[in-house]
């Protein structure tokens, strides 16, 4: 049901409320996002690939070279990925807001209402919300991009930031790809594995802990899902390389 605001109570600007819907909240993680999409498959990708090599060779060096191949095709998979995804997200933000312009100029009435059910549906009424749609729709550019951020839930995506994103992308694969490999390189194939699944298991754990704590969920259930996840997944690898496991040469 909508409710009247008490001005005097809690005073409320129109514009301020309109250009509050040009914010949007999702883009303040969008940093921790790109860096547990690059560093989460780096390590679950990586930890599979050496796995099933390690357990089907048992030659350290093998198992390295592999791990480091792997390394490099994974973040400039992922950095690619992500490069032209940010592209496709721009492009067709920028399409649909092309779109909310042509509407507003030949179905202004029609728009104008949408924005009223919109603020009604917050619980605003009476004259604020006259105001409040007086205000957006005084300017079409705020006006559009309240339609685009309260009606499609799209948020504006630049274009210039997509290579930033890849790279972001792409070195924080390569920083997940390491943590399973690094062991490898210390020691012998068959400690060099247990002790590659736990270090995994517990960055994983940890990742999925924080990005818990930051936005929203439990911090011991988020970690616990995704190290659980991601190591049965990499385990998928090691069954792989024990069923081809090659044959000692004679």
């Amino acid at each position: 049901m909508a409710v009247e605001i008490d001005h005097h109570l809690h005073p409320i600007h129109p514009r301020d409320v309109a250009l509050h819907a040009l914010t949007d909240p999702h883009r303040r993680a969008s940093f921790l996002a790109d860096v547990i999409l690059g560093g989460q498959d780096g390590l679950v990708n990586v930890l599979g690939v050496i796995l099933g090599v390690a357990a089907a060779t048992h030659d350290p060096r093998i198992v390295l070279v592999a791990g480091l191949a792997a390394t490099i095709a994974e973040s400039v998979s992922m950095g690619a990925v992500a490069y032209t995804s940010s592209l496709a997200e721009a492009d067709f933000y920028e399409s649909e807001r092309a779109r909310e312009y042509r509407h507003i100029a030949q179905v202004p009435t029609l728009e104008g209402k949408e924005i009223r059910e919109i603020y009604a549906g917050k619980g605003f009424s009476g004259e604020l919300l006259d105001r409040i749609v007086e205000t957006i729709t005084a300017n079409k550019d705020i006006w559009v991009a309240v339609m685009m951020a309260e009606e499609h839930r799209l948020s504006p995506s630049d274009r210039r930031e997509a290579f930033k994103t890849a790279l972001l992308v792409g070195v924080s694969a390569i920083v997940g790809s390491l943590v399973p490999l690094a062991p490898f390189a210390l020691l012998p194939v068959g400690l060099g594995m247990a002790v590659s699944v736990g270090t995994t298991a517990l960055v994983l754990f940890a990742v999925g802990a924080y990005k818990a704590r930051v936005t929203v969920g439990h911090p011991g259930k988020s970690g616990l899902e995704m190290a659980l996840i991601g190591t049965v997944s990499a385990l998928a690898g090691y069954a792989v390389g024990a069923v081809f496991k090659a044959s000692p040469a004679p």
